[in-house]
């Protein structure tokens, strides 16, 4: 994983108030809870004590407590309270354990991974969507590295051969570009332009001129992912990881064209069985790649219209070099 980055971890109807969650996130095991003003706190999840599941506790207040010997830990990991030692006796300033700072916005909960003096910034979402649309999501298991399945998502020469009978229809096979256009050091668009094939070459990427169509992909670090179908449509994707080898991929229709209620959450509901019918004509495939985890120098011998995966895993390889980096 890169560190030092706000990511996109769960959504927010997925930690409730009045009781705590335990999932296991960048292959550690981590607990969430609201507190009384509704903000949400992460914690490593374990007491420090002996051992035990924090999230296997309850929740007092603002507070966490270990279902062993009642310790008590704030949003900051410090520990409050020691019952055997009683309430006015002060409570050892090592006695603390490992909190993550939290944002929650456009109803992800993302942690920043890394030590709070490292934040630099807010969590971002793409600003094209705004409280005008509505969506439908779900999430599904991959068994994989999370930068394969981003890396599924920027692969624009797959279609017409694992996605032939749905979004892959024509045997466009011939890949125009694909052209990378980056916003700024953390987000790109990606435009490309599919054919049949005539016998001509592809165009070359710096010649490529921009589809005079609303679609493009934009994908916003460390992961995030937008499929900008129309002014009306959208899917969006936060590749969440578990561990090393098994990512959450938490899917979203988004749209502004139904705003009646009940028809809206009818039309977002719909709108999910299909989008989960081709993700999993990718899941089957890029489960079985090798190495689970890729890298810019590993062994692929990669293409032209690979240069999306390309861009991707050199501005990957940056951040984490940059991470390293004492200044």
């Amino acid at each position: 994983m890169i560190p030092n980055q706000w990511y996109a971890v769960l959504n927010s109807d997925e930690v409730k108030s009045g009781r705590p969650v335990g999932v296991t996130r960048m292959g550690e095991k981590l607990v969430f809870w609201r507190g009384e003003n509704g903000q949400v706190a992460c914690l490593r999840d374990f007491c420090v004590h002996r051992g035990v599941a924090l999230s296997a506790g309850k929740i007092h207040g603002d507070r966490i407590m270990c279902p062993f010997h009642g310790f008590e830990y704030d949003h900051t990991g410090r520990c409050t309270r020691i019952p055997a030692n009683g309430r006015n006796s002060p409570v050892p300033q090592s006695i603390h354990t490992h909190a993550y700072a939290t944002q929650e916005a456009q109803g992800f909960i993302y942690i920043f991974w890394g030590p709070t003096e490292k934040i630099s910034g807010s969590a971002r979402f793409f600003s094209d969507i705004d409280e005008r649309f509505s969506y439908g999501e779900a999430v599904d298991p991959w068994n994989t590295h999370y930068a394969r399945v981003i890396e599924n998502q920027l692969d624009v020469a797959h279609l017409p051969f694992v996605h032939f009978n749905s979004i892959g229809r024509g045997n466009r096979t011939l890949v125009d570009g694909p052209l990378v256009e980056w916003v700024d050091d953390d987000f790109f668009n990606l435009y490309v332009q599919n054919r049949i094939d005539d016998g001509t070459p592809p165009v070359r990427p710096h010649a490529m001129q921009k589809p005079d169509v609303p679609f493009k992909l934009e994908f916003l670090f460390p992961n995030l992912w937008e499929n900008h179908i129309s002014p009306s449509v959208r899917v969006v994707a936060a590749f969440v990881p578990v561990d090393d080898e098994h990512t959450l991929l938490y899917l979203r229709f988004y749209q502004n064209f139904m705003n009646l209620p009940v028809v809206r959450s009818l039309v977002n509901r719909l709108a999910m069985p299909f989008n989960i019918f081709v993700a999993h004509q990718d899941r089957v495939i890029v489960q079985t790649q090798l190495p689970k985890r890729p890298d810019l120098r590993g062994g692929e011998k990669l293409i032209q219209a690979d240069q999306p995966i390309i861009a991707y895993r050199k501005r990957r390889k940056e951040l984490i070099e940059a991470s390293m980096n004492p200044n």
